[in-house]
């Protein structure tokens, strides 16, 4: 019975802890000296935890096409300030701002988003970590 109570006892807190170590730090992964900011267009969202992810095929002046991974906040959170499933959707025109990623060029911590029609979102940056409402 002793043992049967410390291993549901170990259980428990292994349960609550183990979440707290997979979360990731912003200065862990970005760098918010390292602004970065662009216009393109939406190729895919995923909508899961622990954050949602979206990317951006972005073309320079010369043609060449760079591929974006942006981080969001996650979906809880995004969802109270007025976020849907729907909000980006694959082909729209969008206008990104956030931090370059410490590891990775072409990824970065989205703090912002403007969509084609000019409304602004707030993206769930961890950088700041304050819940702005979509206008």
């Amino acid at each position: 019975m002793r043992t049967r109570m410390v291993l549901v006892s170990v259980s428990f807190l292994v349960s609550i802890v183990l979440p707290v170590v997979a979360h990731h730090s912003f200065t862990a992964e970005y760098d918010s000296n390292q602004p970065v900011s662009f216009k393109g267009v939406v190729t895919k969202l995923e909508w899961m935890n622990p954050h949602v992810w979206f990317y951006v095929d972005v073309t320079d002046q010369n043609g060449t096409v760079t591929h974006w991974e942006c981080e969001a906040g996650n979906p809880n959170a995004l969802a109270r300030n007025g976020w849907r499933k729907t909000s980006l959707k694959v082909g729209d025109q969008i206008s990104v701002q956030g931090s370059r990623s410490k590891c990775c060029s072409s990824v970065m911590n989205a703090r912002s988003i403007v969509l084609a029609d000019g409304r602004k979102i707030f993206a769930g940056s961890s950088e700041d970590g304050e819940a702005v409402p979509n206008k």
